[in-house]
């Protein structure tokens, strides 16, 4: 919904529920996964037949860019579950919020644009 695989909701949904924040954090990027790959099938199925594209693309996925952000979620992956268990569980819930405001308040502002 907002780009960043679901977690915007799961994370706070599954943290009212009782689970465990860095259970959370770690079934939303399981969840996340299957989002991604989702969407990115959608976007190569739907874009197809789409002629103005630029060269490497499949679809409407930039293959440069799907190969960058690949690369880069590889090796960041090991630093965010480091962190997530070593961070004290407020830290965890403060960083979350505050990413949280952070999206809707880009959301807003590109609202009044």
């Amino acid at each position: 919904m907002v780009g960043i695989g679901g977690g915007s909701m799961v994370v706070p949904f599954l943290s009212w529920c009782g689970v465990a924040m860095r259970t959370a954090i770690g079934t939303s990027s399981a969840i996340g996964f299957f989002i991604a790959v989702s969407g990115t099938g959608g976007s190569i199925i739907f874009g197809s037949g789409e002629v103005a594209l630029p060269k490497y693309s499949l679809g409407f996925v930039y293959l440069p860019a799907l190969a960058g952000i690949a690369i880069f979620s590889m090796l960041t992956a090991p630093l965010g579950a480091m962190l997530a268990h070593r961070l004290p569980v407020p830290t965890l819930k403060r960083g979350f919020a505050l990413l949280l405001f952070a999206i809707g308040t880009k959301l807003l502002l590109n609202l009044i644009r």
